[in-house]
């Protein structure tokens, strides 16, 4: 049985979308975009605000229409937001017209007014169902910035690939923000001051031009200030193309003077062997700062088969790998969420989604134990999520994790959000539950929520427990009563000796053995429900035997029936010894004349000091003379009982007794 499903809830928009981001003081508010871009008729560009308070369900509360004259968004952000009101920055080239005039404000900004009620105890779960407000509020385009230095390129293809913001602090201290071009000539990292509502030329901090026919593929941004407020406006941003990844640190307080920024080259992928018939290299797709020495990667393998994940060290070294699902050809997009550390706590979480070329969604966790002295990082699968989509999907969002106000044994469940879009007009929200590290926390201290995989419900997992473990058990008695029965250790209840040819069954067949020799009670048991071995029992039981000796007798008359071949056989195999002085019993082999026939041959066990009555003096083999035992081996070979490719050896320590004898030794003293 699977784990429960993930909750989620999924809306159909008009129009492909291609960018999501969530207000990062309230989750029940996600922004997408999109569009079917410049000329399309039918096909709208817009922005639109949705509603993801409820768990099944989500809504529109506002669309904001756009130019079908330009193109189509394709970043999106969220760069500052209040109870009231929010502003975004949201990538979108001018028309083709004006960026032949060299005219492309890609950057642009817009307001959005919120309804009147607002969620603000945390990411929690609704315990009351509320009437949906009626939006009255205002959106409205704020500015446009062209920050992009001008392509001199005939045909003007560029657009804002990657919009970038640094993460909102509680101090409303100073934040960076940055584009990245696409299918410019050259491509260009702008780093923007994204803590005002209208950037502009002003607002540059610093630009890194690249080299011809290169583009960043993706685009991070971490803070440098710690927790003493050091460092403040310092911020360190790592940058990828396909194959190499580099890393610069960039002061708010330094405006850009038209000088490049200087970078670093912390990693690359190897160019294959000079004489590999494949010259294809894993390309980079993502990255994300995990810290500020400590980089998430997302790499597509070559010729689609697959994608990992690694862990870099911003001093060049590769920490851990993780290979997803091999059903997951490729990938296409990441997204990354840190859920907010305890003091108490010893592992930093983060959480992350990645988004496969076959629509599904992979999410996983990166935990890193702080209180390790090298700083141990592990990855945690979570959930697959299969065919999430219809088609491609274009972003993936999560949500940022505001902790409840109130305690955690009385705070509504919370969950992190997930939202991922597509370019069949689709956008979905998974909403994963957390769940607190310590409960209690202690005292004063807020709960520590991590995000750990779905399990089952406990009656559910410890019946499944229960049924594998007696599964478990029969399967182990089966084999072991099979076993048994070819060994001849218990009687046969499922016929287990005809299962295997007899080469095996010899192999394996061999019965049980008492410390001092004798056979083992369960083979006995066996051989006694025979006819001849209930009569031989009885006779024991009637000689007033002791257990030991009735048991020893029954087993002797039950071999009398094997004849002389089956008897060698089972001394040979170890049922009798070699030496049939150790074991009390001898093989004694008679013959009589009988009537029509020259002769009769028997064989049997007899004690050793069981008298012969009637019946000539035994001798074994060793002790007969020659002519005596060539007039043994034709008997016993007309007999059908020995054959002389068998050779002597075997008859070696056996009794032969009777009128064989008595002429044999007629013939010697003539």
């Amino acid at each position: 049985m699977a784990p429960p499903p993930i909750p989620c809830a999924k809306i159909t928009l008009t129009y492909p979308l291609y960018a999501a981001d969530f207000d990062p003081q309230n989750s029940d508010f996600l922004l997408v975009g999109g569009g079917g871009g410049e000329g399309r008729s039918g096909v709208g560009n817009k922005i639109t605000l949705l509603n993801t308070s409820k768990k099944t369900e989500l809504s529109e509360i506002v669309d904001i229409d756009l130019s079908r004259d330009e193109d189509s968004v394709t970043s999106l952000a969220y760069a500052q937001s209040t109870e009231q009101w929010a502003t975004a920055f949201a990538g979108i080239n001018s028309s083709t017209a004006e960026q032949q005039k060299g005219n492309n404000e890609h950057l642009r900004s817009f307001l959005l007014e919120y309804p009147s009620k607002r969620k603000a105890d945390g990411d929690g779960e609704d315990s009351k169902k509320e009437k949906a407000t009626e939006y009255r509020g205002e959106t409205k385009a704020l500015g446009k910035a062209s920050l992009f230095t001008p392509s001199a390129a005939k045909t003007k293809e560029t657009f804002q690939r990657v919009l970038r913001l640094s993460k909102k602090k509680k101090s409303n201290g100073p934040r960076l923000g940055a584009v990245a071009t696409g299918l410019a000539p050259a491509g260009e990292i702008v780093f923007f001051a994204a803590d005002t509502s209208r950037p502009g030329l002003n607002d540059i901090r610093g630009r890194i031009k690249l080299e011809e026919k290169q583009e960043a593929a993706d685009v991070d941004i971490i803070g440098l200030e710690g927790d003493d407020g050091q460092q403040e406006g310092k911020f360190r941003v790592a940058y990828c193309t396909d194959y190499e990844v580099y890393v610069t640190d960039v002061d708010y307080s330094n405006k850009d003077n038209g000088t490049q920024q200087s970078i670093q080259n912390i990693h690359g992928t190897p160019h294959p062997d000079a004489f590999a018939s494949n010259k294809a290299r894993p390309k980079f797709r993502c990255l994300r700062f995990l810290t500020p020495t400590l980089l998430l990667l997302l790499q597509n393998k070559v010729n689609g088969k697959g994608a990992e994940l690694l862990l870099l060290e911003t001093s060049g070294g590769i920490t851990l790998r993780k290979s997803l699902q091999k059903k997951i050809k490729s990938a296409t997009a990441m997204s990354v969420a840190l859920l907010p550390t305890a003091s108490y706590s010893q592992i930093d979480q983060h959480a992350i989604a990645v988004a496969g070329a076959d629509t599904s969604i992979t999410i996983l966790t990166v935990d890193r134990f702080t209180s390790s002295p090298y700083g141990k990082v592990k990855f945690r699968p979570h959930s697959f999520l299969p065919s999430v989509h219809p088609t491609s999907i274009t972003s993936l969002a999560f949500s940022t994790f505001n902790r409840p106000g109130t305690p955690w044994n009385i705070a509504p469940p919370q969950y992190l959000k997930l939202a991922s879009t597509s370019i069949a007009n689709t956008c979905v929200v998974h909403k994963l539950p957390l769940t607190p590290h310590q409960s209690p926390p202690p005292k004063d201290q807020p709960a520590h929520y991590l995000l750990k995989a779905p399990v089952r419900n406990s009656v559910t997992q410890n019946t499944i427990s229960t049924l594998v473990a007696l599964v478990a058990i029969a399967i182990g008695a089966f084999f072991l009563q099979a076993f048994t029965e070819i060994r001849g250790g218990t009687p046969e209840y499922l016929g287990a000796k005809g299962w295997l040819s007899k080469p095996i069954h010899d192999w394996i067949a061999r019965p049980y053995m008492f410390e001092d020799g004798y056979p083992s009670a369960a083979s006995l048991h066996a051989k006694i429900t025979s006819k001849a071995a209930r009569t031989s029992l009885s006779a024991a039981s009637e000689a007033v035997q002791t257990p030991f000796d009735a048991v020893q007798s029954a087993n002797i008359k039950v071999q009398k029936k094997l004849g002389l071949r089956g008897l060698l056989k089972r001394r040979d195999m170890g049922s009798d010894t070699s030496d049939n002085e150790n074991d009390g019993t001898d093989i004694i082999v008679k013959h009589s004349p009988t009537e029509g026939r020259e002769t009769a041959l028997s064989a049997e066990l007899r004690n050793s000091n069981e008298a012969i009555e009637g019946e000539q003096k035994a001798k074994r083999w060793e002790e007969l003379k020659q002519h005596e035992k060539e007039t043994w081996k034709k008997r016993l070979v007309d007999a059908g009982e020995w054959t002389a490719a068998e050779g002597e050896a075997v008859l070696k320590g056996v009794l032969f007794s009777g009128l064989a004898n008595a002429v044999g030794g007629i013939v010697g003293n003539a």
